[in-house]
């Protein structure tokens, strides 16, 4: 069975995928409403090699924001979806939701114990 995953940042990136799950994803561009997008510093040195950068992108539940968040919906096998979840480090949690096209994905959102810059 496979899992839809919204993906708004590095999951997106080619040599993220490669190293996570081993080969390249295809998606369909997708978007998510009712979160604000900010940022948070990497200290997983592993994610940091994998994405080159040292500071990830991370949703926070904002209702009142009006922000449109675009990314990327991908189906992956449970497997992959289990490779995502070590991917992702504490800093973030994953959850359902409803994207604007009526879809329904998991997504990875700020953990609640999070600092941001």
């Amino acid at each position: 069975m496979e899992e839809s995953l919204f993906s708004y940042g590095t999951l997106q990136l080619t040599n993220v995928q490669l190293e996570t799950f081993g080969r390249t994803l295809q998606g369909q561009k997708d978007s998510l409403q009712g979160y604000s997008l900010s940022y948070i510093q990497i200290e997983d040195a592993a994610v940091v090699e994998a994405s080159g950068m040292t500071h990830h992108p991370i949703l926070i539940p904002d209702p009142d924001s009006g922000d449109t968040i675009e990314g990327t919906v991908f189906s992956l096998t449970p497997e992959e979806l289990r490779q995502a979840d070590e991917y992702e480090a504490d800093d973030y949690e994953r959850i359902r939701v409803n994207l604007v096209s009526g879809a329904s994905a998991w997504v990875y959102v700020r953990a609640d114990k999070n600092l941001y810059i």
